[in-house]
């Protein structure tokens, strides 16, 4: 016996009749946020420096928009490949982050993966809409980010009070909550 809804409609019924068009939807990007720990340099993130706007010239996380028919976990491989070259890093879902306005383009709901990574096994290199990939010395306190930098590169914060593009602010110090209690930093590093 088929079911029927209070319209007297089969799945298949509604199926056929319904318009997907009646509600918005987001567009679907993934984020991926790369830890690195060790005794000289505490606690790094990978970053890639932004080619095309919004925000040219911005640091951010490696990532961007999913292709029809893939997964979220399958976007963020993708572009950590296209964006740093780097593929078969395992990441675990942070969050996803849909804050209204958190892109300039309209509404995009982003999935951020994370993981700790040992650095010196890995080789960067800047491709596709990133000119640049670096590591990044976080120094994070009392669930703030206090500053990001790579040697002479120091991050200042723009306009919005960010030191990073779109939201990513708040997914570094969500990823950074996650890994300091993970790795508290009075223990040893697992990479030393």
């Amino acid at each position: 016996m088929e079911l029927k809804d209070k319209n007297g409609l089969t799945e298949e019924e509604f199926l056929r009749q319904y318009n997907s068009d009646k509600y918005p939807k987001p567009c679907l990007t993934a984020d991926n946020v790369l830890f690195s720990l060790s005794s000289k340099f505490g606690l790094e993130v990978l970053l890639i420096q932004r080619k095309g706007h919004p925000f040219m010239t911005r640091w951010a996380f490696p990532g961007g928009f999913a292709d029809k028919g893939e997964t979220l976990a399958q976007t963020a491989a993708r572009e950590l490949e296209e964006e740093t070259g780097l593929t078969g890093v395992e990441t675990s879902l942070l969050g996803v982050y849909s804050a209204p306005g958190r892109d300039p383009r309209g509404w995009v709901v982003s999935a951020a993966y994370c993981t700790v990574v040992d650095r010196s096994r890995l080789d960067i290199k800047a491709g596709d809409d990133a000119s640049d990939a670096r590591w990044f010395t976080v120094k994070y306190s009392d669930g703030e980010i206090v500053s990001i930098k790579n040697g002479d590169i120091v991050l200042e914060k723009d306009s919005r009070g960010c030191f990073l593009a779109f939201d990513h602010d708040t997914i570094l110090a969500d990823g950074c909550k996650k890994i300091i209690k993970q790795y508290p930093l009075d223990t040893k590093c697992p990479f030393n």
